[in-house]
């Protein structure tokens, strides 16, 4: 077993508080076998989420700072708004939500350029497939006619959308998916997704970075709030076409 210098959980103790992670490498928590979704649900719950590689313990991260879009803030540049503006004459190309959850993980999981493996791993896919089942982890997906081309997935919680992870197999694929995923938000009162870690990418959509507490305590007010009913199937992105 791997040597690691933070606790250790057992499937009975509790998750250490995500204050505790940490500053190198930057959020570590803790460590573990337990992937249940019971487990994923406490997490979230607690600002915090698993991270690893296929032969590693089940690893728990709450970094400082953390990146979030606010909802409100999303970032259409004048070329994206003219490519949601051809959704509307594009009778192929439709956003759709929880249709194919489990290809959207494994799509996701496929190998990336500069990247040896993937996180997405078997047992994460089975414990996530069990949770979208649950109606809490969801998928938003770009179809073009019967070829899945873009997608993401990640959690509902009351009031608040915790992203995990997005592909795209035609350009500007993901950041339409984003753009569904907010729609759907906006319309249902959830002002924030958590996005985990900095990209590139999200940053240029209107991410930005929070300090770990600020996240905690507006997670703390959200996840207490009323869920609301996810749709399922095809969805448009009115107002933003």
């Amino acid at each position: 077993m791997m040597r690691l210098p933070v606790p250790w959980v057992d499937i009975n103790d509790p998750l250490p508080h995500a204050s505790t992670a940490l500053d190198s490498p930057n959020g570590l928590l803790a460590a573990g076998t337990d992937l249940s979704p019971e487990r994923v649900l406490e997490a979230y719950k607690g600002g915090i989420f698993p991270w690893f590689s296929e032969g590693q313990p089940v690893l728990w991260w709450s970094p400082d700072p953390r990146m979030v879009l606010y909802t409100a803030e999303l970032r259409i540049t004048r070329s994206f708004s003219k490519t949601l503006k051809a959704l509307r004459n594009n009778s192929q190309l439709t956003v759709k939500t929880d249709t194919a959850f489990e290809w959207v993980m494994r799509a996701c999981a496929e190998p990336r350029n500069g990247q040896d493996g993937t996180w997405i791993t078997e047992e994460m896919i089975a414990t996530y497939k069990a949770l979208n089942e649950r109606g809490i982890a969801h998928s938003v997906e770009l179809w073009n006619g019967q070829d899945l081309v873009g997608g993401l997935y990640g959690m509902n919680i009351g009031r608040m959308f915790y992203g995990e992870s997005m592909f795209a197999r035609q350009n500007d694929a993901s950041k339409i998916a984003l753009t569904g995923l907010v729609t759907i938000l906006t319309a249902n009162g959830c002002p924030m997704i958590d996005c985990q870690q900095n990209t590139a990418h999200l940053a240029s959509m209107g991410g930005r970075e929070i300090s770990r507490r600020q996240f905690l305590d507006r997670l703390e007010v959200l996840t207490a709030e009323p869920k609301f009913q996810w749709p399922i199937g095809e969805i448009s992105l009115t107002p933003f076409t």
